[in-house]
């Protein structure tokens, strides 16, 4: 299934809710492009909810990791929302746990930007 995005904006912040699987080739390339499309456009507040994400290879982290280093180098956050257990357990074996900011939901990532 291929990557699908749904972009909400929810008290200055932006939701991109993510549905399919997150793997080498196209899919990692339509979420590197969308993650860069947000920040060029000032968009300084990112959360990436993941509820609906089945599968996310290697390749799929490292699109995580460059949009959130790449987040970071131009003054803005990316948090991460609704991760299923699967791959929460895939960020505590990489140990990319310590990198992300995870929430259980959208409403508390959103929340954790402050006013």
């Amino acid at each position: 299934m291929a990557l699908q995005f749904v972009e909400k904006e929810t008290g200055g912040v932006t939701v991109l809710e993510l549905s399919g699987r997150v793997t080498l080739g196209e899919e990692s390339n339509q979420l590197r492009t969308k993650i860069k499309e947000l920040l060029a456009q000032g968009k300084k507040r990112l959360v990436l909810d993941l509820g609906n994400i089945g599968y996310i290879d290697s390749a799929g982290l490292g699109t995580l990791v460059a949009g959130y280093t790449s987040a970071q180098s131009q003054g803005a956050g990316m948090k991460l929302a609704n991760l299923t257990k699967r791959f929460r357990e895939q960020l505590n074996i990489t140990k990319l746990v310590t990198v992300f900011e995870v929430f259980n939901s959208v409403a508390e990532a959103v929340t954790s930007f402050g006013a």
